[in-house]
């Protein structure tokens, strides 16, 4: 009874961490799943920002409601020092449910402390269990093993375990709780217990078992093993090239006037010399007739699929003209008769870039082992882009 501490294990502010110098050499914890830490959030962040690695919480911060990968940073930093570091190591078992494995992308939230865990190799396993194993909630869990004292053989690699369909059904449920583990033949049903663990120390890449799919048994690989590398990856933006076509046709012409831009030129910002500010408006609404005047007498027929080429005429018309065609009406100007056009020219900028289409882009996960390969070919594919 002396090791069991009242306290909230996070820290409230009230009460905290009730064993703040002690080291284990096994821990096990089935943290909440899906519950936010809003009221330990001030002294969560605080020892996030003061002490850093020194702290807890080093790796990172989950987002604000889920914090139960709060709870395994807690856990490891129990630690006893790795075998390497002349101490015993230690091993961790966590039940999870789906969040710390899926949510977060690439930055600070759970992504961040995976890849701390993975890039440290202290992710031994992930145990997938059958749903319905709880009395208040069916969804599926996972158990994780965590360890800084890896054999040699693990050193580097991930095992997975499918016990999805380690189950049988109870007799009677108990809430949401309708599947259990088999306890073995004397009590009449399969020992899951043994086979999992079976599964675990054989450390086998496509090891089998037997499995029960709608009544009959069915062998199915249940154990894979990968690289640590394989579970790493990022984000990134795949930008396409901006091809326009330009026109000076009635409709295109016509959608000028919903420019920003454009419809400023008819605006005042005076307000207190009424006169003042309606010769304003009348000076802008005379410019806007002037610019559809000059794109009016433009061939209407003619296509343009090059930029360029449509600025140097548009620029020798608004010249023969005498009127100015500053930047930002210049800029609404191309907008209102621009449309995309794959088959069009690429538009390059003033330094000679590529002008990605924003309506193209997509963001996509990598994976750390392709990385290696983007890296690589990164500056091949600067030079010649992908279309």
């Amino acid at each position: 009874m002396d090791n069991i501490v009242f306290g909230d294990t996070l820290g409230d502010g009230e009460t905290r961490d009730g064993h703040p110098d002690r080291r284990f050499h096994y821990m096990l914890a089935n943290p909440p799943f899906g519950v936010e830490w809003k009221p330990q959030q001030d002294v969560v962040e605080k020892e996030y920002a003061t002490l850093g690695f020194d702290g807890r919480f080093g790796p990172g911060l989950p987002r604000i409601s889920d914090g139960a990968t709060l709870f395994l940073l807690h856990m490891m930093s129990k630690m006893q020092p790795a075998p390497e570091d002349g101490g015993d190591g230690s091993k961790i078992a966590i039940v999870f449910n789906g969040s710390p494995l899926f949510n977060g992308d690439p930055g600070p939230s759970e992504s961040n402390i995976r890849r701390w865990i993975i890039e440290r190799d202290m992710l031994d396993a992930i145990i997938a269990l059958p749903d319905q194993l709880f009395y208040n909630t069916g969804i599926n869990t996972y158990i994780w093993l965590v360890t800084n004292r890896k054999p040699p053989e693990r050193k580097g690699k991930v095992q997975l375990i499918d016990a999805t369909r380690h189950f049988v059904k109870m007799k009677k449920s108990m809430g949401n709780k309708r599947n259990k583990l088999g306890e073995g033949a004397n009590r009449g049903e399969p020992d899951h217990v043994a086979d999992i663990t079976r599964l675990y120390a054989e450390y086998r890449h496509g090891a089998t078992t037997f499995v029960m799919v709608d009544g009959q048994p069915v062998e199915r690989v249940c154990s894979k093993i990968f690289d640590n590398t394989e579970f790493g990856f990022l984000r990134i933006t795949v930008e396409r090239p901006l091809r326009l076509n330009f026109q000076t046709d009635e409709n295109r012409i016509g959608r000028l006037r919903y420019e920003g831009a454009f419809i400023k030129l008819a605006e005042s910002a005076k307000r207190k010399d009424d006169k003042a500010r309606r010769a304003e408006i009348a000076a802008g609404e005379a410019q806007q007739q002037r610019i559809l005047d000059i794109l009016a007498r433009m061939d209407d027929g003619r296509l343009y699929t090059n930029r360029d080429e449509f600025e140097e005429v548009l620029a020798a018309a608004f010249h023969k003209a005498g009127e100015k065609l500053p930047a930002p009406i210049k800029k609404a100007v191309l907008s209102a008769l621009s449309e995309r056009d794959p088959k069009a020219d690429i538009c390059w900028d003033a330094q000679g870039n590529m002008e990605p289409d924003a309506e193209l882009r997509e963001r996509r996960p990598c994976s750390a082992v392709w990385r290696r390969t983007f890296r690589a070919g990164l500056t091949m594919y600067r030079r010649r882009p992908i279309f």
